[in-house]
Formats: C-alpha cells, sequence, structure tokens
C-alpha cells in the first residue's frame, strides 16, 4: 500500500505541472499576438499647416541724423514711449578744420558780393531817381541786391550750424535736436552720449541713432514648408504658440503669403505674414519665438478614430472588428474616411460613437 502511494503522488504532481505549463502556454500567445481594442470617439479633427518665426512690430522706424556731429545727450532709453515731435537726442557739431574753414570762407565770400550788390543797387536808384536809367536795368540789379542778401545770410546760418549746431530765424528756429519722426516705442538705441554720428545723405546710409515701432500694430512674421504652401490662402485663421508664454491664447489671420520661395539649409520654405487679432489680455513683446498653426480646415464632433488602424486599398478603407468569439480573427470592415490631421482621421460612415476596433501590436523589425 505504501508502495502504492509513493508510486501515484509524483505521477499526480507531474499531471498537474505539466496541465498548468499547457494553460500557460495558450494564454501566453494571446499576450504575445498584443491585440488590444480602441474605441471610437467624438472630437475635433484639424488639418493645418506650421508656420516658424517671431513675434514682430508691423513696421519698424529707424531714426537717423541730417547733420554730423557727436551725441551729447540721449533723452529717451529703451522701453519709453514717445509722441511725434518729442526730442531724442542733441547733437554737438564735430566739424573738420577744413569743413569749419570752408564754411567761414564761403561768409567772406557772401560779404563781398553782398557789399558790391549793395553798392551797384545804391547807384542805380540814384540814376533811376533822375530819370537817367531804364526800369529793366534798375530791376535787375535790385534782383541782384535781394539774391546777395540772400546768400549772405544762407552763408552765416551755414557757419552757425556747424560751429553751435543750431540758428534762429524770423519764421522760427533751427537746431541739432533730434526729434522722433512718429509716434511709439523705443525698441533699441544704438548710440550713447560721445558717440560720433554720421549724416544721412544722398550718398551714404548715415548712423542709426535709434529703433522704434508701434507696439500697439504687432504681428506674426514667420515661414511654411513648400508641401503646405498650395493649400494656404489669405484671411485663413492662424493659432499662434508663443514659447515664452505657453499658457497664453493668441489668434489672427493669415494676411500675406511671399509669392517667391526662399531657401534655408537646403529647404524650399515661403515667408508668411499673419495679423494678430486677440491676445486676451497678454503682453507681446517684439522678438518672441513662436510657433503659428494655420487652419486650412476644421470639424469639430465628428466620430474619431487613429489613421493607423485604417488601411486602404484601391481607394477603399477598412478597419478590423473583433469577433464575438475569443479565438476567432479579426473581421474586415469597410468604412468611409474624411479630413485627417495625420494622427486622427474622421470616420463619415460605417461606425458609430463607441464602437470597438482592433488595434495590433507594431511588427518587428529583424
Amino acid at each position: 500500500m505504501k508502495t502504492w502511494v509513493k508510486v501515484l503522488v509524483p505521477m499526480a504532481v507531474v499531471a498537474a505541472v505539466g496541465v498548468g505549463a499547457v494553460q500557460s502556454t495558450r494564454g501566453g500567445k494571446g499576450s504575445k499576438n498584443g491585440i488590444t481594442l480602441v474605441k471610437v470617439e467624438r472630437g475635433t479633427i484639424t488639418d493645418k499647416a506650421l508656420a516658424t518665426g517671431q513675434i514682430v512690430p508691423e513696421q519698424e522706424i529707424q531714426v537717423k541724423s541730417q547733420i554730423s556731429g557727436i551725441v551729447k545727450e540721449c533723452f529717451v532709453d529703451v522701453g519709453d514711449r514717445v509722441t511725434a515731435g518729442e526730442p531724442l537726442f542733441s547733437i554737438t557739431p564735430d566739424p573738420t578744420p577744413l569743413e569749419l574753414n570752408e564754411v567761414e570762407r564761403g561768409v567772406q565770400l557772401a560779404e563781398v558780393a553782398y557789399a558790391k550788390a549793395a553798392a551797384d543797387f545804391e547807384r542805380n536808384s540814384a540814376l533811376s531817381r533822375d530819370g537817367i536809367l531804364s526800369k529793366e536795368t534798375f530791376d535787375a540789379s535790385k534782383q541782384a541786391f535781394d539774391q546777395a542778401r540772400i546768400q549772405l545770410d544762407l552763408a552765416k546760418e551755414r557757419l552757425a550750424l556747424t560751429k553751435e549746431g543750431k540758428i534762429q530765424r524770423a519764421k522760427g528756429s533751427v537746431d541739432s535736436v533730434i526729434r522722433a519722426p512718429a509716434s511709439g516705442t523705443v525698441l533699441k538705441r544704438h548710440v550713447n552720449p560721445g558717440d560720433p554720428v554720421v549724416p544721412l545723405t544722398t550718398y551714404q546710409a548715415g548712423t542709426p541713432l535709434m529703433t522704434m515701432a508701434d507696439m500697439g500694430t504687432l504681428m506674426f512674421k514667420g515661414t511654411v514648408d513648400e508641401i503646405d504652401v498650395g493649400k494656404l490662402k489669405e484671411g485663413l485663421a492662424v493659432r499662434i504658440k508663443i514659447g515664452a508664454l505657453p499658457s497664453a491664447k493668441v489668434t489672427g489671420r493669415l494676411t500675406r503669403i511671399a509669392p517667391k520661395a526662399t531657401e534655408k539649409e537646403g529647404t524650399t520654405l515661403f515667408d508668411v505674414e499673419a495679423a494678430i487679432e486677440a491676445a486676451d489680455g497678454v503682453v507681446l513683446r517684439a522678438g518672441y519665438s513662436a510657433n503659428a498653426d494655420i487652419v486650412i480646415q476644421e470639424k469639430k464632433d465628428v466620430l474619431v478614430l487613429p489613421e493607423r488602424l485604417v488601411t486602404f486599398d484601391k481607394d477603399k478603407a477598412y478597419v478590423e472588428l473583433p469577433t464575438e468569439q475569443p479565438k476567432a480573427e479579426p473581421v474586415k470592415h469597410e468604412v468611409k474616411v474624411g479630413l485627417s490631421d495625420g494622427i486622427n482621421l474622421e470616420v463619415a460612415e460605417g461606425l458609430k460613437e463607441g464602437d470597438q476596433v482592433v488595434q495590433r501590436p507594431p511588427k518587428e523589425i529583424k
């Protein structure tokens, strides 16, 4: 009896271990298949183009001087709000010895010409009163006298501007103070007291003194890839995401699409601009890096499914649906799809909300 028990017990243990191993293997096949189910849900599908760029003012103004010299005083600083005509800089003339000598000699020549014209006019006036000189000759001498007087005044004003940087006239004064050409905010000051200034002329660009802009009219300026530009048109809605302000909601409208592409690091890009319409109280600053989603088409409250679950064959779309029998293979089911954003797509027909679709595991690459 003891011998029978000794033989039966080990056999029972071996049999139990074998059944457990078989059951474990069967369950492992299911986990190896890795099939999961994904529900069809309602959501929003947005077809959009991505633009990368920054926030910039619609128009920037560079302030330059029309006289040469040294910056004597700066009246405003970066960030200050200025109005048109407000003083920005005071320039002290710094003429070269040659320039100063030329204007001084110009005054002397003008004085000689004026003295001669005055003497001629005085003599001709006396002859005209005696009836000896013709009216035409008298008028010519008067005109020469007036021109000589104007030239002398001009030479003296040029000398005053060269030496002192300001003049006084009957119709107002002229000085070397640079004033704001328009209202705006100072974005950058390029010079400091003591810096030399080259004037703006027809043959030279001149020294930039200050950059200013109206910060109330900001815009997004960026680039889009050539693949997306064919879908764009002016007036499309733009959603702007600012890196420094991740929670800010900034929207706008596409206002310009460049007709010609530019190349950057081997990529063909097109410049785009968008006017900012709403910033929800956010303080925007020029130069913020930003990305813009240009909304080409959008559908809300539609049936949504991950695009990876849909297969296409000859202009038809299919998904796999589970069967009631656990061990049976999923069945192929035709659906009609609509808008896609590259990750999810719209299910127009063939499924309803809550339906479950088979998701197979990704294939291993050997």
